[in-house]
């Protein structure tokens, strides 16, 4: 089986599993990026390790569970904005924690947790606030959530397939070797015109808003997967992990999110 199949098989899987869960609830989409957002920061804590940045894993992924959930139960109404205040701990118990490490680089391991927290933690938390849970049972409320996968998951494709066929000039070669112009231009226009289609079913936001978002998306998300390559580079480090055949880990799938998501975030609160 030659890779595109492989990874094409992945992708399908994959985007039934992060579909049925926005569809099923937003509860169950909740769950499901916890668990997700765990397993992205245990390939992250790895990738240090090649580099000689030794973290402390289970308090910082306990600091992430706290950040996690509590930025979830705010989102759905189900705690104030003020027991967010928790996560003002973050920073004096990391720097607790290492006080007993005996490690060599105390505050290099602090710098990494709160990156490691601010990376991969808070933009997956933040996507279960798109989610407009006034606006209708089932997937009626789920309308940005999933308008930002399906533009997401076209742009990479369309990116994939017209850089495969068509790349020449590179964007940032020293980062990326694999990322080129043509690929980004042939993204580019896949997910205009997805974010043009769906807002034909998604009337949460008109097509020219749904156009806005598919740019922010595009721009960041590109960056998303180049730092996600500046980091794998700099460890040298080929892919974050397996456990996605033919896409590699999980930082590798979502590195687009994790720089899309925030700037996402305050676009549609700021059209809703």
């Amino acid at each position: 089986m030659n890779n595109f199949t492989t990874r094409t098989i992945t992708g399908v899987l994959f985007v039934i599993c992060v579909i049925g869960s926005v569809v099923l609830s937003h509860w169950a989409f909740a769950a499901l990026f916890m668990l997700i957002s765990i397993a992205g920061f245990i390939e992250f804590a790895r990738i240090l390790k090649s580099g000689k940045i030794f973290l402390h894993k289970s308090s910082v992924i306990f600091l992430g569970l706290l950040l996690y959930s509590s930025i979830v139960l705010w989102e759905f109404d189900v705690i104030g904005l003020n027991f967010l205040l928790i996560n003002l701990l973050i920073l004096p118990l990391l720097l607790m924690v290492e006080l007993f490490r005996k490690s060599a680089s105390p505050f290099l391991n602090v710098a990494a947790g709160l990156l490691g927290l601010g990376w991969i933690f808070l933009p997956l938390a933040l996507l279960s606030g798109f989610f407009n849970l006034g606006n209708g049972p089932g997937w009626l409320h789920s309308g940005a959530l999933l308008g930002f996968f399906l533009i997401l998951w076209i742009y990479d494709s369309g990116a994939y397939i017209f850089g495969s066929m068509f790349g020449r000039h590179h964007i940032l070669e020293r980062i990326s070797p694999k990322k080129s112009w043509e690929g980004f231009l042939g993204g580019s226009a896949s997910g205009l015109l997805t974010a043009y289609l769906i807002s034909a079913s998604f009337i949460e936001f008109s097509a020219i808003q749904w156009m806005l978002i598919a740019v922010i998306i595009i721009v960041f998300g590109t960056f998303g997967d180049l730092v996600e390559s500046m980091l794998k580079r700099s460890t040298g480090v080929k892919d974050s992990g397996s456990i996605l055949p033919g896409h590699g880990g999980i930082l590798d799938r979502f590195d687009a999110v994790f720089l899309a998501a925030p700037p996402v975030y305050m676009l549609i609160h700021l059209l809703r």
